[in-house]
């Protein structure tokens, strides 16, 4: 068993986004071997430019609004407990609703 406590983690800044930070609480090489998990905390008009990754994501707002684009113009606003699901190799964008900052769990599978 590996307990992560509230003020651990390693602080990082994420390609292609902005007005974030992020803390990675769990992962490789120390955690699991198939999933990273992180808390990205977006401020108001925080968000990520249009990417993708070959890397099997899920979002978990767990505080504010977010909105999450498809390459396809296609948007989808998430608010707290909600969740959404973004296969590898599929584009996206995300911007923060409104001007509370969005906390939002990231679980990226490693395979």
């Amino acid at each position: 068993m590996k307990v992560v406590k509230a003020n651990e983690g390693t602080v990082y800044e994420a390609p292609n986004h902005y007005r974030m930070w992020g803390v990675r609480k769990f992962g490789p090489p120390e955690g699991a071997a198939g999933i990273n998990v992180s808390i990205s905390e977006f401020l108001p008009d925080g968000g990520a430019t249009m990417t993708s990754s070959d890397k099997e994501r899920i979002y978990y707002v767990l505080r504010g609004s977010i909105t999450v684009e498809e390459e396809t113009g296609k948007k989808h606003v998430l608010e707290e407990n909600d969740l959404i699901h973004i296969p590898p190799g599929e584009k996206r964008s995300i911007s923060v609703n409104g001007l509370v900052a969005a906390r939002v769990l990231v679980m990226m599978v490693m395979k």
